[in-house]
């Protein structure tokens, strides 16, 4: 890519960055209360400074007496007098300066001429400050009772404002979205095609509601989006409101509950009525789930804040009163707990999931944030989405950003499919730990993950090894990376046990490799028999039968949900105990018959990830091969 030539003129580009550099401030003033109240303080403030800076210089001028003073004048050393009021300031002929003072009634002229003082000797200057001391005077005692007003009126008016903020609490929290903001358009949204078209679908009732009504189909009351976090809801909720070309409302659940009794039917109400007024509109309300949960069904009466909130939503979205042309568009990831009065069909007649993206959606999404981001030539997209399974759009845009950060941390031009990787990586696992290790711990650390990669190498099910290492991420002092090659909609049970096999893999190679067994295997065997059991209980994938002896949820009377055990013997839970120990213990001899026959390869793996600490796929197959049988059964 070229870089575009600079054709301005440099002494033009000084003056536009010297221009651009300039803050032009507007000075106003708000005549408020506020502002009054402190303009009346700054000038008492000030006059209060004047009068003792004034005060200081009378200090600082030496005092005479009058008789004094009269004597001086006598004598010939007085220059001149001042007067002010009744301040009389003497400057002498030796350049000092006295003050004294005279009564206010009295003159000058008279004292001088009952004195015995030629009067024509002596030049007098009269300074009249009656104005100027009249006006400070006015100051002096009208400014406290301005400042006492205006400080009660402040006081009056914060009052109201708290009294009538009481009564706004019933008014609707929700954001309406102006036109002018930036939109959110269904182009900014991928890797969720059915989701945008069964939305494109409610943006085109309210754009073009005429060709619905002739065919008799009514507009839909209500939208809800229901998935895992990450996935999208919000992002599509953005997307209409960018597309719909009609008032929207944005309000979350939370934004309902307020601590008086009341106060969330009442903005319900108040949000239904503004957008009826604005009508065709869309009201968006995110994680519903914080006022949408299930009622009390007991027998014991229920005024909790939250079901009135509910109640009000469910009357205003079909109630008695008619709901035109008025769309509510909700996300929850718990939609398991909302209400079933709140999801039947004339309130929320479209259910739509958000789920995960699969290959394809994941190349849209990462074609979506890639965009203004320079890559290298290596970076391989196909790759990037086959090995993000299970990620969603929040996980990839992260992923996207994080590379971005550790190539300007690197100091380098462009993100390569390195930093992709270690991005990939971060997000799931978590950053680096560079944790001091003893060379023992290392090795062990080594084989154990090592283990795990040639079990899964060696199985004809399982998928390929996409990375190991032996540096620490999270609570893991190592850990081998094995995605799935390919989206699935089913597990096998030949591929659960070889997962399982998978799992032990480490603790096989400690034990084979060491002639002892460490705690990093606790982990593993968490996953290994959570995997077993749901074998065994709920999948029917054991010798017990196509039976289901798992937990089921209860309602109780009182409304409360609760995961009670199915009534199971207890001969039957040994049995049960029994066949999860037998899956267990056949997975794990089978990753020793593996090791054992592998044994040089288990070496070779170890000593290359002590010296290396990281191997990516090519590498490892380098190493051992490619493995090439990865079908699974009919």
């Amino acid at each position: 890519m070229t870089p575009k030539k600079n054709t301005q003129n440099p002494s033009d580009e000084h003056k536009n960055t010297k221009s651009k550099g300039k803050k032009v401030t507007e000075f106003r003033f708000d005549f408020n209360i506020k502002n009054i109240f402190i303009v009346l303080f700054s000038c008492f403030f000030i006059f209060y400074l004047l009068s003792s800076f004034t005060t200081a210089l009378k200090k600082d001028t030496a005092e005479k007496p009058i008789s004094t003073v009269m004597k001086d004048i006598k004598d010939g050393k007085v220059k001149d007098l001042e007067v002010a009021d009744n301040k009389v300031t003497v400057n002498y002929k030796n350049n000092t300066k006295v003050i004294t003072y005279k009564e206010s009634t009295a003159n000058l002229d008279t004292m001088l001429h009952n004195a015995g003082v030629d009067t024509t000797a002596v030049p007098i200057k009269v300074d009249d400050t009656q104005t100027s001391l009249g006006i400070l005077a006015l100051l002096s005692n009208l400014l406290p009772v301005l400042l006492m007003v205006a400080f009660l009126v402040f006081i009056f008016r914060q009052a109201k404002g708290a009294q009538e903020s009481v009564f706004s609490f019933g008014q609707s929290r929700a954001k309406r979205f102006n036109k002018d903001l930036p939109k959110t358009t269904f182009k900014d949204v991928a890797g969720v095609d059915e989701a945008k078209k069964e939305l494109e679908e409610v943006v085109d009732f309210l754009r073009h509601s005429e060709k619905y009504k002739k065919l008799g189909a009514r507009t839909p009351k209500g939208v809800i989006l229901v998935g895992p976090a990450g996935c999208g809801k919000t992002l599509l909720a953005k997307a209409v409101a960018g597309e719909a070309n009609v008032p929207f409302f944005s309000i979350a659940g939370s934004e309902f509950m307020e601590m008086l009794v009341g106060i969330g039917a009442a903005r319900v109400r108040d949000l239904f009525a503004t957008a009826k007024k604005s009508a065709p509109a869309i009201i968006f309300i995110d994680e519903i789930d914080a006022i949408g949960r299930t009622r009390s069904t007991g027998v014991m009466p229920s005024h909790d804040e939250r079901e009135q909130t509910l109640n009000q939503i469910l009357v205003e979205m079909d109630g008695f009163n008619p709901n035109e042309q008025v769309i509510v568009v909700a996300a929850t990831n718990r939609g398991d707990l909302l209400d079933s009065a709140l999801l039947r069909p004339g309130r929320f007649d479209r259910r739509i999931i958000v789920d995960y993206p699969d290959v394809e959606g994941r190349k849209a999404i990462i074609s979506i944030h890639a965009k203004n981001k320079p890559f290298d030539e290596s970076v391989n997209w196909d790759r990037v989405a086959k090995r993000t399974v299970g990620f969603s759009g929040a996980d990839l845009e992260n992923m996207l950003n994080e590379a971005a950060i550790y190539t300007a941390r690197q100091a380098h031009d462009k993100i390569s499919m390195e930093d992709i990787e270690e991005a990939a990586t971060k997000v799931k696992l978590g950053p680096e730990k560079k944790r001091l290790q003893s060379d023992y711990d290392k090795k062990l650390t080594a084989y154990h993950e090592a283990g795990h990669a040639l079990v899964s190498h060696f199985q004809p099910h399982t998928d390929p090894v996409h990375r190991i290492s032996i540096v620490s991420r999270g609570m893991a002092l190592g850990y081998t990376l094995i995605p799935p090659a390919k989206d699935k909609l089913h597990e096998t049970k030949t591929h659960l046990l070889e997962r399982i096999s998978v799992m032990m893999g480490g603790r096989a190679a400690e034990e084979l490799i060491f002639n002892e067994v460490t705690t990093g295997a606790a982990n593993d065997f968490d996953q290994a028999t959570s995997v077993a059991r749901a074998m065994v209980v709920e999948y029917g994938m054991s010798s017990l039968g196509p039976v289901n002896f798992g937990p089921t949820m209860d309602i109780t009377e009182w409304g409360r949900s609760y995961w009670e055990q199915n009534n199971v013997s207890q001969e039957m839970l040994s049995k049960i105990d029994e066949e999860i120990k037998k899956i267990l213990i056949e997975a794990y001899d089978q990753a020793v018959s593996i090791l054992k026959t592998q044994r040089v390869l288990l070496d070779k793996v170890g000593t290359e990830l002590i010296k290396k600490e990281n191997l990516d796929q090519d590498e490892f197959e380098a190493l051992v091969g490619v493995k090439t049988d990865n079908t699974p059964t009919e």
